[in-house]
């Protein structure tokens, strides 16, 4: 289903330090605009909702709600460097604005 790099689960057991949310899993959700492009959020949560999916990757927890679950199979999550910034990138092959990335 979803699929953490390495890089993206250390930083994701750093945020969960840095946020008093140790032993939280990770919720992920897509929300899906009028455009068919998609919004990702991501945040700690202690709340458990019907549907829900529990995921574990590079040793992180994860939490999917039932409508997302279609959206995130097959999708990455990696941090990497942007232009000198790191950030969370989604690399989801369902999202009509992915590209993959180049080879260089």
């Amino acid at each position: 289903m979803i699929t953490v790099t390495p890089h993206a689960a250390v930083q994701i057991r750093t945020a969960s330090v840095q946020g008093n949310a140790i032993g939280l899993p990770l919720r992920i959700a897509i929300q899906k605009k009028p455009d068919g492009a998609f919004h990702y959020l991501m945040g700690f949560d202690d709340q458990s909702r019907d549907g829900d999916q529990a995921i574990d990757s590079e040793g992180v927890q994860l939490v999917v709600d039932a409508t997302s679950q279609p959206l995130v199979q097959g999708m990455t999550l990696d941090y990497v460097d942007i232009d000198g910034k790191l950030e969370f990138v989604f690399m989801n092959p369902n999202d009509p604005n992915y590209r993959p990335p180049q080879a260089l």
